[in-house]
């Protein structure tokens, strides 16, 4: 990897800047699934960017931006086609070395949000794509303050599978019932009640779908942390008896994913 430590001037030196969070081995179990996670997940459509420059008030184009949570850089990819000046942060090694096989260009910091190696107010955006509730909010958000800019952005999204459409909501009672009513793999967002009210989140919705194969979507639903903490065997059970299912409802091999991304935007 190119950069484990601070990508500018502007970053504190500190590769060991991971803290303990509160969910932490569940967030770092992304880590052994890297490659899978970065072939399987969605991305996210243009129209959510369009959502963002719209809330922000100023286009991607040129702004400093810390992608927080970067995994393998599917945000971060998204992110720096819009022009934005993007550096990676990433705590977890398997990632981040995904991240630069895939960005080998982009500058990547070992770190998470509950401490960002950044200097105060030294960046325009601080981006959280299905990351920010892998966060302690007492911590990474009084960081996001300390970083941003005045008239800065802090930006959060979740790709969440559309209930709405009859065979997902099937397959989430499914994935329900396996894993405990509390737990799922079609993601979910933070509830606007949940984050931090000082900040005065503004909401948006953005729907949209993509058509894959049945091995992509059951490989994306295999990179959610409710899977890749359980075991092999529990797994690859319930993921093949749902491919029996699929089969049946989609006997052309072709699934089509349909989507709700949550974004919430605070001004600094």
């Amino acid at each position: 990897m190119s950069r484990t430590g601070p990508a500018s001037p502007d970053a504190a030196a500190s590769a060991s800047a991971e803290q303990p969070g509160p969910h932490r081995p569940r967030a770092l179990s992304f880590d052994r699934a890297a490659a899978q996670y970065a072939a399987a997940r969605p991305g996210y459509p243009p129209e959510l960017f369009a959502a963002v420059e719209e809330l922000t008030g100023r286009p991607l184009r040129g702004a400093r931006t810390l992608d927080v949570g970067a995994g393998t850089g599917i945000s971060t990819r998204l992110l720096a086609g819009r022009g934005a000046h993007v550096t990676a942060v990433e705590p977890g090694p398997g990632m981040a070395a995904e991240l630069h096989r895939a960005l080998p260009d982009v500058p990547i910091v070992r770190g998470d949000g509950n401490h960002l190696p950044f200097a105060t107010a030294s960046a325009d955006l601080i981006t959280y794509a299905q990351s920010w509730h892998w966060t302690d909010q007492a911590r990474s958000a009084p960081e996001a303050l300390r970083v941003l800019r005045p008239g800065g952005a802090l930006v959060l999204w979740w790709n969440v599978s559309d209930h709405a459409v009859p065979w997902i909501a099937e397959q989430d009672a499914r994935l329900r019932r396996f894993f405990g009513a509390d737990d799922s793999a079609h993601g979910s967002s933070v509830r606007s009640c949940d984050l931090p009210a000082a900040l005065g989140f503004a909401h948006r919705q953005v729907p949209w779908t993509r058509q894959v194969s049945i091995d992509t979507h059951l490989a994306n639903l295999g990179s959610h942390s409710a899977f890749l903490v359980l075991g092999e065997e529990p797994a690859r059970r319930f993921l093949t008896e749902e491919r029996d299912r699929l089969a049946e409802l989609f006997p052309e091999g072709t699934v089509e994913e349909s989507y709700v991304v949550d974004l919430d935007v605070a001004m600094r």
